[in-house]
């Protein structure tokens, strides 16, 4: 697995990817505002879960579950889930690779298009994960599934670019975006192949794969290409 630090990859249609950035902080805040010592339980309220999520549909009425403390229709939590994490390892991880490859897919898309784009990868990633395991309990936050889109798109779009990645953690490296990004991309697969143990939602980050690589076909700016064509390497 490689680390993300930096791509050699400017921008060329917006000044600055103010979208990108306004995702992170938002994830920060509400980060420190879930360390402030809140019953973990409202955290929860927030959270999908994928068992209340089909007893009550997704026009169902807000019900209260066994580990809510706040009455938070289960359509909703598909949207909000994705501003929540469960330790700081979790949010720095999906902000690094956010502030990365953000900015890029931000740009071929403009800012509106852009958050559309984010927050309809990480409601299909959710979806993704309750309908492979529809009996679950557990709740389910974090950007994962959404940042899992961008780097779908990113791939998508400029395969070809270099990108500084630390391997085995502490070596430096300089490969091409599509090395990197798809030995992410392979493991999710794999993963998702393997008995499902432990906390990590693998479905989750396939449904975010699947719905950023369809989406930024659709949704990237007229004129933008896919797979860095015309780029000279």
């Amino acid at each position: 697995m490689f680390i993300p630090i930096q791509d050699s990859n400017p921008l060329r249609s917006i000044p600055f990817q103010y979208v990108t950035v306004g995702l992170i902080a938002l994830n920060i805040i509400v980060y420190l505002f879930e360390v402030t010592g809140i019953d973990q339980r409202v955290v929860a309220s927030f959270a999908v879960v994928p068992n209340e999520l089909f007893k009550a549909g997704l026009f169902g009425d807000a019900g209260l579950g066994p580990n809510d403390a706040i009455a938070v229709p289960e359509r909703l939590t598909l949207l909000s889930y994705m501003f929540f994490h469960g330790d700081t390892m979790h949010l720095m991880g999906n902000m690094l690779f956010l502030w990365v490859f953000g900015d890029n897919v931000e740009d071929a898309m403009g800012h509106l298009k852009y958050l559309a784009f984010y927050l309809l990868c990480g409601m299909f990633a959710g979806l993704m994960h309750a309908a492979m395991t529809p009996a679950s309990d557990i709740p389910l936050i974090g950007a994962s599934g959404a940042v899992a889109g961008v780097i779908a798109a990113y791939i998508m779009l400029h395969p070809k670019v270099q990108v500084w990645v630390l391997a085995l953690r502490v070596i430096p490296l300089r490969i091409s975006a599509a090395f990197a990004l798809g030995a992410w991309i392979l493991t999710q697969v794999v993963m998702v192949m393997l008995p499902q143990v432990g906390p990590v939602a693998w479905w989750a980050h396939i449904g975010g794969l699947v719905a950023g690589a369809l989406l930024v076909v659709v949704m990237r700016r007229p004129g933008v290409p896919l797979f860095d064509r015309g780029l000279r390497v």
